[in-house]
């Protein structure tokens, strides 16, 4: 009888234990821990790999799904320091601008060759939806699960095809990367977010723009969003669109830029890296990464 109640307890525990995991795993707050992806690595990094280029040239699908559309991008604005205006500059209103100009210009377009099965990328096909703020501290980004409990917390109405970045207070330190990609669920609704660290006076991801339209800390955010926003979108749910050694669309123009100044439907301007084109590639129409294949584009009248 006693060892008939031990198994008992030994199988009651394995079904709560198998339960739980369950309940982690779908409501993405636990294990497994969502992975990073697209990496947008600082300099010095990037340089120890060629600019995360590496040797292989064309991006295949892996089977995953695109995004048709991006409906909503919606901002999330993390930590106690949103709460100041001298910290927060013209960061918020800035990227405000960036995501509410970037759809339906060719900036965008250069995403749209890649399709599942079923459809492509298309270049309008991007919604903003504003942002929030909010000022209880950040995480510093080194688990995944942390970011995607914040976009579950925030963001009251998951969308499927919903992208939501999330900007911290929390400079970036010893980390080799200045932001990553990744999914996951909030109360099984799947979702696209991203990580960005606080880039002010940051050289290692700094995109150089002497422009003068924006703070560097603004025009650093605004390069790696460009980079994060076209991987969530040619590789969601990081099991679509990229090479054989892992590099997505925008890790293998990283750092690499073809346009000065690229212009937005709103009329805004913006320092910004390409994407890799397989099309562009393959026809010697783009401008070489940082291992000097000539495969990226960024839609504007970059100098061959």
């Amino acid at each position: 009888m006693k060892n008939r109640i031990v198994l008992m307890c030994v199988v009651l525990s394995l079904a709560m234990s198998t339960a739980l995991f369950a309940q982690e795993t779908e409501d993405g707050h636990g294990k497994p821990e969502p992975p990073m992806a697209g990496l947008h690595l600082a300099k010095g990094q990037a340089s120890k790999t060629g600019g995360a280029a590496h040797n292989s040239p064309l991006m295949t699908n892996h089977g995953g799904n695109i995004m048709t559309t991006v409906q909503p991008v919606q901002a999330i604005f993390w930590g106690t320091s949103w709460n100041s205006a001298t910290f927060t500059g013209d960061k918020i209103t800035g990227m405000d601008s960036f995501y509410s100009g970037v759809g339906n210009t060719a900036y965008a377009g250069t995403c749209s060759e890649y399709s599942d099965p079923s459809k492509h990328v298309l270049s309008d096909g991007i919604t903003y939806n504003g942002h929030v703020i909010d000022t209880t501290p950040a995480s510093n980004g080194q688990r995944t699960s942390s970011i995607l409990a914040e976009v579950c917390k925030v963001i009251t109405s998951p969308q499927a095809n919903g992208y939501y970045p999330v900007y911290v207070d929390i400079p970036r330190g010893n980390a080799g990367y200045c932001a990553w990609h990744s999914a996951g669920t909030c109360n099984g609704v799947p979702v696209q977010f991203a990580f960005f660290f606080h880039l002010d006076g940051d050289p290692g991801c700094d995109p150089e723009d002497t422009s003068g339209l924006h703070s560097q800390g603004l025009a650093a955010l605004a390069n790696v969003s460009g980079h994060e926003l076209s991987e969530a979108r040619t590789d969601p749910r990081l099991n679509a669109w990229y090479d054989n050694s892992g590099a997505e669309n925008g890790d293998k123009c990283a750092w690499t830029f073809g346009t000065p100044l690229l212009t937005f439907k709103n009329s805004s301007q913006w320092k910004i890296q390409g994407n890799w084109s397989n099309e562009a590639y393959t026809n010697s129409t783009g401008y070489p990464n940082a291992t000097g294949q000539r495969g990226c584009i960024d839609g504007g009248n970059y100098h061959n």
